[in-house]
């Protein structure tokens, strides 16, 4: 597990990573214990997930609070509606990326990169377009728009399980 959290990918440096690793590794165990029971699995999706939400500019405890209300932190998860994943992305969005030529022919929404990847963009997508108003862009996010008892559920979840302190 050391190993695991020695790279600071996405991080300011090696005490910050160990820090938020520890503590959201701490976290999802306790709140998800069955989700992904491995520690060092633990780890490295947590790394990926700090690395992506870094990448499109979003707080890490926001994802991670996405998930915890898409997917409760099921790689495999499928929403009656046909969403994949952690993140629960639409296989539309794939054509969708393919089409701009920013996506990869064979991707797979329950990869977890990928999943994390796509489900970070289309959220930042919203972010924007939104003019950072977090309630508009998680509507948006979950095909909720105008709707404010999604983007209360992961605001929830942030404020009461993510947020670090």
């Amino acid at each position: 597990m050391q190993a695991a959290m020695a790279e600071p990918a996405g991080f300011v440096d090696r005490y910050v990573a160990q820090v938020w690793l520890t503590d959201m590794s701490g976290r999802l165990a306790r709140y998800f214990p069955k989700a992904i029971p491995d520690a060092v699995a633990r780890i490295e999706f947590l790394r990926r997930v700090h690395a992506e939400a870094t990448r499109a500019h979003l707080s890490p405890e926001l994802v991670l609070a996405v998930i915890h209300i898409e997917s409760a932190f099921s790689r495999f998860a499928l929403s009656s509606a046909g969403a994949e994943g952690y993140m629960q992305i639409m296989p539309f969005w794939l054509k969708e990326a393919e089409a701009k030529k920013t996506g990869r022919k064979n991707d797979n929404l329950f990869d977890p990169e990928t999943n994390l990847r796509m489900g970070c963009t289309i959220l930042r997508y919203y972010l924007d377009i939104s003019h950072d108003d977090w309630v508009q862009a998680l509507a948006r996010y979950n095909g909720s728009y105008g709707k404010p008892d999604y983007p209360y559920k992961v605001l929830h979840a942030l404020n009461t399980r993510w947020s670090p302190g």
